[in-house]
């Protein structure tokens, strides 16, 4: 008998207490452990990058959208250019889809004072680029404060920009959406032509063309001559798409679409489209074995780093094309099925690694600590059930594959191997990771099992929701203990994969970082801070 269990109470607190003296610095999440408070931008910001309009394991979507909305107003508030900054930051490609970006631009507008109204329109055109998010926009609007004078000014400027032809090309392919057509938006907004292209493109979109012109009445309707030609004519389908450069969402509802029609779309499909659409084109045979050019167009376009950028590809998107791809109709929302084409499957898992954004190796030595507990397999993609641990463990590998010296390891009360290396496939590393799901979560094992083994890491990443409640002794006493007895320099980053205000990293520690989010510029970020350029 000995009384270590009361001596070591000096360094060491179970992650079911604060820490002695930090108490008004710490919260205690969900889970019942208690963490540091992330403070109001941080929360601000991971709700951007992830959302919260799915339900995690410790909370449902509806209690994660009221923390969003408060911190949104106590955001717009303090710095309404801030919140700006913010939402223009996740829209810009970085946030898993645009709809929190368009959530969080409704609550800039409602602001009380002129900077915040100035800063919801100078970001308004940035954030709401396509008619989808128009209409997504227009029905938050709505719901949450009504068309007053500022969203009539805005409505209006998006609905009369100079560019007829990039105007016509939104309103045909996206003529109704959430409870809105563009005849509505019209109507709501009295949109004044400003040239006689904008009085003809409004009047097709509140009267329609009850007799289609002989001719095209100018370049910038082309499309829609051909849409309405196709509406006439829906046995020349291949005609209009080859003439008219129809996309799949204006030639669908009106043409028939075959094989041929598909491969068609598929030779001028810009990227996004294909990333949707690999099961139907595989479903309907454009995408085989036995045609390679069209395989070798695919691989020209997901495999090329600047159009992935330019194209806005969040590497979740390509994860989720990966996953649903792979199981041949079997996840997702399409009622087809197909068999896989390897080669396929191939360009999609060097499309997740070339969706991050990386550098040259940087030399350091990284250890991996991926969170596999119970709470990361909940599905934060709810058609495909893309888990919070796959996508951890994705962006794990990508920083490996990055790097020569790193060691990928799983963490919930223990430290296992997950069997995970750079030369693993992503769909591979998922399959590791999505099977190892168990147990509470206690991060400072990572640290325990680095001491024991004498592990000298120069980075230790965690990727992680951030609830370790299950421990003995918080991360951050774990982590000094790992300075004392390994490396005193090592640096600690936490990624924090939920939208939850609590972080692992201790505020007075200059030599951790918490990043939240799926950014697709992580793991760069992390080799950054790994050499002191940040």
């Amino acid at each position: 008998m000995n009384y270590q269990f009361f001596t070591r109470k000096q360094n060491q607190t179970p992650q079911n207490q604060p820490i002695p003296g930090r108490e008004a610095e710490m919260i205690q999440g969900r889970s019942g452990g208690w963490m540091f408070d992330a403070g109001l931008w941080k929360l601000l910001r991971r709700c951007l990058l992830i959302g919260t309009a799915q339900s995690t394991y410790y909370a449902q979507k509806h209690e994660l959208t009221d923390d969003f909305i408060d911190v949104l107003k106590q955001g717009v508030a303090t710095d309404p250019s801030r919140v700006a900054s913010e939402i223009l930051y996740a829209s810009d490609g970085r946030a898993i889809n645009n709809s929190a970006p368009l959530l969080g631009l409704v609550l800039l507008s409602m602001g009380k004072t002129p900077e915040a109204k100035q800063a919801f329109r100078e970001i308004f055109p940035k954030v709401v680029r396509t008619g989808s998010h128009f209409y997504e926009w227009l029905s938050y609007t709505k719901s949450l404060r009504g068309f007053g004078k500022i969203i009539q000014e805005v409505g209006t400027q998006w609905l009369s920009r100079e560019d007829v032809k990039g105007l016509a090309y939104q309103l045909l392919k996206y003529q109704q959406r959430y409870g809105f057509s563009h005849r509505d938006a019209l109507r709501l907004f009295h949109v004044k032509p400003l040239t006689e292209d904008h009085q003809q493109l409004f009047n097709w979109v509140v009267k329609g063309w009850d007799e289609l012109p002989d001719d095209i009445p100018s370049e910038a309707l082309t499309q829609i001559w051909w849409y309405e030609w196709l509406k006439r004519h829906p046995d020349q389908t291949h005609q209009a798409i080859a003439q008219g450069r129809l996309t799949h969402e204006m030639a669908a509802p009106v043409g028939k679409m075959d094989k041929k029609a598909w491969q068609l779309l598929f030779n001028e499909m810009p990227i996004g489209a294909m990333l949707r659409n690999l099961g139907s084109l595989t479903a309907l045979g454009v995408l085989r074995v036995d045609e390679p050019k069209n395989s070798d167009r695919l691989e020209k376009v997901l495999n090329n780093v600047n159009r992935l950028r330019k194209g806005r590809i969040h590497p979740i998107d390509v994860l989720k094309a990966l996953k649903t791809y792979q199981s041949g109709g079997k996840v997702g929302r399409s009622k087809k099925t197909w068999t896989p084409v390897p080669r396929i499957v191939e360009i999609l898992d060097k499309a997740v690694e070339l969706s991050f954004d990386i550098a040259q190796p940087t030399g350091k030595v990284f250890l991996h600590a991926v969170d596999i507990s119970g709470s990361m397999s909940w599905g934060v993609v709810d058609s495909v059930g893309l888990s919070c641990c796959e996508i951890a463990t994705a962006m794990a590998l990508v920083t490996a594959k990055a790097e020569k010296n790193y060691m990928i390891r799983g963490f919930s009360t223990k430290f296992i191997d997950l069997g995970i290396s750079r030369k693993d496939s992503f769909q591979s590393a998922l399959k590791k990771a999505s099977n190892q799901n168990f147990g509470g979560t206690d991060a400072a094992v990572a640290y325990d099992w680095a001491i024991k083994n004498k592990f000298k890491a120069d980075v230790i990443c965690f990727w992680t929701d951030s609830e370790s409640w299950a421990g003995y002794k918080h991360p951050s006493q774990a982590l000094a203990q790992y300075r004392e007895k390994v490396n005193p320099n090592v640096k600690a980053v936490y990624v924090t994969l939920a939208p939850y205000g609590i972080t692992l990293v201790d505020p007075k520690d200059p030599l951790s970082w918490d990043l939240g989010g799926f950014e697709p510029g992580t793991p760069r970020l992390i080799q950054m801070l790994a050499t002191d350029e940040l």
